[in-house]
């Protein structure tokens, strides 16, 4: 499909305010979604990357802002120095897999290498960089978007069928639905990478923000950020975000893992209570000032915390603002990185006649 490159800002549409509909303004083939409830909660999806353009949500006060860094044309997402996958659907396999290379029934597989040594965020055109097909599913608020790829596409095995839903709901809840199924044995691993800042995007860092991650343990990584395989307690370390503290407040301590990450950029092993595919809760924000509180439930066995460490200036987002050094964080639902190579994490293995299924929810509330 043809990549275009095209102003958002020339084909949003207009939203009566207060109504629960979805529109679409339709520029060759990319297109911008716009889905809005009846709390005024607006997002803003186009096909290009599954990217998640805008979510724009009320503070304490009722005072709307965009909590979502990004960028106003596709040019600028296509084109973003160091590219930070900014709100987009990432895979094959996100994260990542050491020197690019695993092993199915003892045929090894090489994949692209474009993260240093190893294998990032599922290669050189991984699942940001095309585009899907999508249409509107009105009666639900939901843009559903559907990619093909191809066998040994980045170097992964098998014809991959994949269908990812984003749907908006009346109590200010985005929903992401992934289905997928394979014709050959390959790892999957999809994640939705949007970097958040509650007080609204380029409006300074994000260390203020007070984070929870519901995790006991976290995977500790080697110098390119690979996983050794060891599942680390994080009570007595600065990864310990069993009870809600600012993210910066331990981030600077002296620790060789924070070395590794130039901050925190690391998978949580979520506390499932014996219940690996419940849809549990992942994280809870709060930013103080807005009172804006985000909340991440989701299917996966972890989840990976990353704040913004290689922002560095250089990036202007969609009001014009620098995104600034820790100007955003995600928080990305996710098997662990380099899973297919680490016989003692949850396998990310899809068989033909299996389906491919998971879901996160990012609910937005204040306090």
């Amino acid at each position: 499909m043809k990549l275009l490159s095209v102003s958002f800002a020339c084909i949003c549409t207009v939203l009566m305010a207060f109504s629960s509909h979805a529109q679409i303004e339709d520029f060759d083939n990319i297109n911008l979604y716009t889905l809005k409830n009846k709390s005024g909660m607006t997002v803003k999806i186009t096909n290009y990357g599954a990217i998640v353009t805008s979510i724009i949500v009320p503070d304490r006060d009722g005072k709307m802002a965009d909590v979502a860094l990004g960028y106003n044309s596709v040019e600028s997402y296509m084109n973003a120095v160091d590219k930070p996958y900014f709100g987009a659907i990432v895979g094959r396999y996100g994260n990542r897999i050491a020197k690019g290379k695993f092993s199915i029934d003892g045929k090894e597989y090489q994949l692209a290498v474009n993260n240093g040594e190893n294998h990032l965020h599922g290669g050189t055109i991984g699942f940001d960089k095309v585009v899907w097909d999508a249409y509107l599913d009105k009666p639900n608020n939901a843009v559903v978007l559907s990619y093909i790829s191809k066998d040994m596409e980045e170097g992964y095995p098998g014809e991959l069928k994949m269908k990812v839903t984003y749907q908006l709901t009346d109590d200010n809840a985005l929903r992401v639905l992934y289905e997928g199924s394979t014709n050959k044995k390959t790892h999957v691993n999809l994640t939705h990478h949007t970097y958040f800042n509650l007080k609204g995007e380029g409006e300074g860092d994000i260390l203020g923000h007070e984070l929870m991650l519901n995790a006991k343990r976290y995977t500790p990584v080697d110098v390119t950020l690979i996983p050794t395989g060891e599942l680390a307690k994080v009570k007595g370390t600065p990864f310990d975000f069993s009870q809600s503290k600012s993210i910066g407040r331990d981030i600077n301590e002296a620790h060789q893992q924070l070395e590794f990450g130039a901050g925190f950029d690391h998978n949580w092993v979520l506390n499932k209570n014996g219940n690996s595919d419940a849809l549990t809760l992942a994280a809870r924000v709060h930013e103080p000032t807005s009172g804006r509180v985000m909340e991440v439930h989701t299917t996966d066995p972890g989840v990976q915390f990353y704040c913004g460490n290689f922002l560095d200036g250089r990036l202007i987002g969609k009001a014009g603002k620098a995104y600034i050094n820790r100007g955003g964080f995600c928080l990305e639902p996710q098997h662990f990185p380099d899973t297919p190579n680490k016989d003692n994490f949850p396998t990310s293995l899809l068989k033909p006649g299996e389906k491919y299924s998971k879901e996160t929810i990012y609910s937005f509330s204040t306090k």
